[in-house]
């Protein structure tokens, strides 16, 4: 065990997440090393100032968010493993039909089913004089993203000269519609869009026409959303910009932003976090986290702005 295995590592040992095994050993290492007996000093007396700010409950909208992406990826999972199953072992299913006489009969029942509802729909769209151009049109109204079961947003395309974009996603067919962002069906699915779509490109579409109207809390929730899980930089970046504005007074977006500073993989988007709490460097958790950064982190430039930045605050009684 070196000592940089215990740097890495001592966040964990913080926060009493580090596991029984290595934790004697750690501890073995510390009690010999100055170093990172210092190291992990500061880290034990970030958390207990840490812990005066009260903690925050997630939102209600964070909070569905994160079981609607939980359960796709369950879906998606089970989904690839049906895949798998079938296409290395393709005899296996029609072996389940052949010695499964009940299994057939409600396949039999299902594909009648299914065929009756298709010829119902065709026949309902004929009767109200659309025939096949009804159904062409169809995809070109504007539905509710309510009632439609979005199965992924397909692409999003802002509209030259306006303050309007379309969207073009999956239901049962593809559809696509249009409108104005003060629309909420269209805020909803840019959100879904932003949330949902493993296409980056897309993401950065969606997010790109959200920062024109950061000032609604729905749109901000999930620019921090982005801003705090987004695997794209550029995505995180722009959502960052639009946040700036309300660092001062939206106390969940400051936390953001102070999350993206102390932990963002990217030095992008860490030195304009730090720009974008210039504002409120006064602020008690900012302070504690621009000291934090002032003596540990590993990145120079970001250790020299955090010092500049704390040098030009007034000392405090």
């Amino acid at each position: 065990m070196n000592c940089e295995w215990v740097k890495d590592n001592a966040f964990l040992y913080a926060y009493d997440e580090l596991a029984d095994d290595l934790r004697f050993e750690f501890e073995q290492h510390v009690n010999r090393c100055g170093n990172c007996a210092d190291e992990v000093k500061a880290l034990k007396g970030l958390r207990q100032a840490m812990a005066i700010v009260p903690v925050l409950e997630p939102t209600p909208s964070l909070l569905a968010s994160s079981r609607m992406q939980l359960q796709e990826a369950l879906e998606i999972a089970q989904q690839d493993r049906g895949w798998k199953r079938w296409f290395y072992d393709p005899f296996s299913m029609i072996g389940q039909v052949k010695f499964s006489p009940a299994l057939a009969a409600v396949l039999l029942m299902i594909g009648f089913g299914g065929g009756a509802g298709v010829a119902y729909k065709m026949a309902h769209n004929a009767s109200q004089g659309g025939g096949v151009t009804a159904a062409t049109n169809s995809s070109t109204q504007q539905p509710n993203a309510n009632e439609a079961s979005v199965a992924g947003i397909r692409e999003v395309l802002p509209i030259p000269g306006t303050n309007n974009v379309e969207i073009k996603y999956d239901t049962l067919t593809p559809r696509s519609t249009t409108g104005s962002m003060s629309d909420p069906a269209i805020q909803q699915l840019l959100v879904f869009a932003s949330r949902n779509n493993v296409n980056s490109g897309i993401r950065m579409n969606s997010v790109d026409m959200l920062t024109k109207n950061p000032q609604d809390q729905k749109i901000r929730e999930a620019l921090v959303a982005s801003l705090r899980y987004d695997t794209n930089p550029g995505v995180r970046l722009k959502s960052l910009e639009a946040l700036g504005p309300y660092v001062k007074d939206d106390v969940t977006v400051r936390d953001a932003v102070i999350e993206s500073l102390l932990h963002d993989g990217n030095p992008g988007v860490r030195s304009l976090a730090l720009q974008t709490l210039q504002s409120v460097k006064a602020d008690g958790t900012v302070r504690m986290a621009l000291q934090f950064l002032s003596d540990k982190d590993k990145d120079q430039a970001i250790r020299r702005q955090s010092r500049a930045m704390l040098a030009s605050m007034p000392e405090m009684n």
